[in-house]
């Protein structure tokens, strides 16, 4: 048994003991706030943030700020300043919070997941930033959505999650562990029904859906002057669709990478890339 098993089995056993009484509510309690207090300073190039890391989750996120997607990084540092960026899946809000900083975006993050707004609305306000963030707690989808977010983490920071569709970023079954209904938004209705401004740039990273929502955006992608989406080329169909309307919006792919980090991972992983669109 490991360190960590070992240390959750005591917690657990504690929580059971006192978890009813007057002392071990307000232990409790201080536990909790103490962990959400914690946060861990990130310095990339010459811009310094700082990130809420209440678990191991996001004490890693963060150590691996610089190196994790360093491609991601590097094509938000060639985003002009002042730009609008829809960071769609912005997770607890890394790079909402860098491209806010470092290029003085306003940034529009999409994050349903309600494990992780409170942490990505914490890093916004950490870093006071918000006046340039907006968060937008709905996932994006082909149509207007009464529909379920299908979770495979309850953990803050967690991902691979996905909105009406069973399957996750590889397109094999998602092992779900938890479900909320919610409503999803077309990418073009999020102008029209939300009245958000036209993105100059797109980030995309939602673990499988990417092309069911590209199909929602034909007017948002033909005005965008950027896209950094997420694409595993073992999902046939993902990869497929996503190049066609990308392709037919008038985007040129200029680039697909992946950190050094992923090619000891398995297939899915090895073959899943951050593609770099431009209109030129």
């Amino acid at each position: 048994m490991s360190l960590r098993s070992m240390a959750k089995g005591v917690a657990g056993q504690l929580t059971r003991l006192f978890g009813d009484t007057r002392v071990g509510r307000f232990m409790s309690e201080q536990i909790t706030e103490g962990s959400m207090a914690r946060v861990r300073a990130v310095k990339h190039g010459p811009t310094s943030l700082q990130f809420c890391v209440p678990n191991a989750l996001n004490h890693d996120r963060a150590a691996t700020f610089s190196t994790k997607e360093p491609e991601t990084l590097r094509w938000i540092d060639s985003i002009p300043e002042n730009s609008v960026l829809w960071d769609v899946g912005a997770n607890v809000g890394l790079y909402s919070c860098y491209a806010a900083k470092a290029r003085n975006c306003q940034v529009i993050a999409f994050e349903p997941s309600v494990f992780n707004l409170e942490l990505l609305a914490r890093n916004v306000f950490s870093n006071h930033l918000t006046g340039r963030v907006t968060l937008v707690p709905l996932p994006l989808f082909e149509t207007v959505s009464n529909g379920v977010l299908n979770m495979s983490s309850t953990r803050a920071g967690g991902a691979l999650s996905t909105f009406n569709e069973s399957y996750g970023f590889d397109g094999k079954e998602l092992q779900k562990v938890f479900e909320v209904r919610t409503v999803g938004l077309p990418l073009d209705s999020a102008l029209d029904v939300l009245g958000l401004p036209q993105p100059d740039y797109l980030k995309m990273d939602v673990d499988g859906i990417e092309h069911i929502i590209l199909r929602g955006g034909s007017r948002v992608l033909s005005r965008v002057k950027g896209v950094s989406i997420e694409i595993n080329d073992a999902f046939e169909a993902q990869a497929s669709e996503s190049e066609r309307l990308l392709r037919e919006a008038g985007l040129t792919m200029i680039s697909k990478e992946h950190a050094e980090m992923f090619e000891t991972g398995t297939e899915a992983f090895r073959r899943t890339f951050n593609q770099v669109w431009s209109r030129r």
